[in-house]
């Protein structure tokens, strides 16, 4: 139409470090950041962030330079996740249960010009360091991150460092009147996340500031922040940062409840002392709490609203929480997808239902939140959309906004995971006639037994009804006969004892014949990505080196 312009009026680039500046204005003196003795209000937070750009702009950081952390849910780390967006750089967030070797891969490829470290986690940047001193690759400039709560023992008092080479001695070099860099396009990137490590090799997955701004006010919505919300963290920051939660929090002016490490007493301690009223976890989080001792229980100052994802919750853990007073949101997506992608909303009709209908429910994956434009099960081959009836399989699709710009300096697999036009996820699952999706399985990890598909969440949902059972997880163990058949590693709650067999007979009585555990091997933990992700591409190894079930196994009629 005739007289559109587009100017700086009018047109602004998305930015999550608007969220920081408007919180600065409108909760200037609330609590922004709490952890032990550690508080800061959300004009500190913007200062120092404003000083940590400078302090970056003054070691030569420029706009696309990527700077790496390796740190816990700590200050520094949220501070971090503005200080380097404000100077135009891009945050690359790792994984705090990497080694050293694998840091130094993720170090090289993604070419951080600094990365910062927690003391805690120092030995294993020093060790990355070492290795890539014995390459041809320009090390990156190492900042230390000492021990900010005061009440606990000061360990980096241990730790000798030049004072240009630590985190609060560089904040000082910071300068307030830091013009920030904003993006010059919204689709400039923000931040730089490896995939978590269910397969053994990582991706680099781009997040632009377009991105990370719609899915941070979704992020809120669905959960229903309102203003000022108190949030613990439990989900890794450095995970898809924190779900987005980083912003999120922000964008609300809410209070971050940090903890360095996530368990059970200091979950319930935290909620009752600081009035927490959101926090995040993957189902390894929620299952910390239902079997936590009646010792490390406190009750609860209000409704604490948890958004679960990473894995589908068993319908009994979900039940539980809400018995504890613990209202559940489930979401679901990949790092591609910034984390959450899609909400199981809620219906009304359903309170009706009976309650273990309810949380069969709420483990559904659900529909597209407000970010995403849309979500489909689809056929991987022809790309039509499987019918809504809850029995046909097809591959889980993503389009919109809050899809990842691309993996780092690999195109090829961007374009294999854009083919169609939409984002292909490589999990598996089906469309209930109302539209809710389910996902069944990881094409990579559903079991094809004598023709038929298994799928595992269903067998693990099974297994951790049984009241001996923690956690589960079930691969595939090759069969003479049948190809392959269901294997569950099973950990047992502390106290208890079962056999294979009972176990075997529990699933059985619950699942057709041919879905049940034909083996069943007890572990003292599963192996996990810090985001609670079983890494099965470990147990299937384990599965595989058992050799093949001879023919006589147990009949599945």
């Amino acid at each position: 139409m005739e007289g559109l312009i587009r100017s700086s009026a009018n047109y602004v680039p998305l930015s999550p470090i608007s969220f920081l500046k408007r919180s600065a204005l409108v909760y200037r003196d609330r609590t922004s950041v709490v952890y032990g003795d550690v508080r800061y209000t959300w004009k500190d937070t913007l200062e120092r962030c404003t000083k940590l750009a400078s302090a970056l702009a003054q070691l030569g950081i420029s706009r696309g330079d990527v700077v790496a952390a390796l740190a816990p849910n700590i200050p520094a780390m949220y501070e971090l996740h503005f200080g380097v967006p404000m100077v135009g750089a891009v945050l690359c967030t790792l994984n705090t249960r990497h080694d050293s070797a694998m840091v130094s891969v993720l170090l090289r490829h993604s070419e951080a010009k600094i990365i910062f470290v927690d003391y805690q986690f120092l030995h294993i940047a020093q060790g990355a360091i070492d290795i890539l001193s014995k390459t041809r690759t320009k090390l990156p400039l190492l900042i230390l991150i000492p021990e900010s709560d005061q009440s606990s023992s000061n360990i980096s008092n241990t730790i000798s460092t030049s004072k240009n080479l630590e985190y609060e001695s560089l904040l000082l070099t910071g300068r307030l009147d830091f013009e920030v860099r904003w993006p010059n396009d919204e689709c400039d990137p923000i931040s730089l996340n490896y995939t978590s490590g269910t397969t053994s090799s990582p991706k680099g997955v781009i997040y632009s500031h377009r991105g990370a701004y719609l899915n941070s006010l979704a992020v809120a919505l669905f959960n229903e922040m309102s203003s000022m919300p108190v949030y613990l963290w439990c989900v890794p920051m450095f995970h898809c940062n924190g779900w987005c939660l980083t912003w999120a929090v922000a964008a609300q002016g809410g209070t971050n409840v940090c903890q360095r490490n996530v368990t059970a007493r200091g979950i319930f301690e935290n909620i009752s002392q600081h009035k927490v009223t959101h926090l995040g976890g993957a189902p390894t989080v929620l299952n910390m709490i239902i079997n936590a001792a009646a010792s490390e229980r406190r009750t609860l100052p209000g409704k604490v609203a948890v958004m679960t994802g990473a894995a589908p919750p068993p319908p009994h853990v979900l039940f539980k929480m809400e018995e504890l007073g613990f209202i559940v949101t489930h979401s679901y997506g990949l790092t591609e997808t910034y984390g959450p992608a899609t909400v199981c909303t809620w219906k009304p009709e359903w309170n009706s239902l009976p309650r273990d209908t309810q949380a069969k429910l709420k483990a559904r994956q659900g529909v597209h939140h407000l970010g995403l434009e849309e979500i489909d099960i689809k056929d991987p081959v022809t790309m039509k959309s499987v019918p809504p009836d809850a029995k046909t399989m097809g591959e889980v699709m993503f389009r919109g906004n809050i899809v990842m710009n691309g993996y780092l300096k690999n195109l090829k697999a961007t374009q294999d995971a854009f083919n169609g036009g939409w984002f292909r996820s490589g999990d598996l699952g089906v469309k209930h006639s109302d539209g809710y999706i389910e996902l069944k399985d990881r094409s990579k990890d559903i079991i094809i037994s004598g023709g038929e598909n298994i799928s595992t969440i269903e067998v693990e949902a099974a297994l951790s009804s049984h009241p001996a059972v923690l956690e589960a997880a079930v691969v595939g163990r090759p069969d003479d006969h049948w190809g392959e058949t269901p294997c569950a590693f099973v950990k047992l709650k502390n106290g208890s004892n079962t056999s294979a067999e009972e176990i075997i007979k529990f699933c059985r009585d619950r699942l057709p014949h041919y879905m049940a555990p034909q083996t069943v091997v007890f572990e003292d933990d599963l192996p996990k990505t810090s985001t609670g992700k079983t890494q099965k591409f470990v147990l299937r190894e384990k599965a595989k080196a058992m050799g093949s079930l001879p023919k006589k196994s147990i009949s599945r009629l």
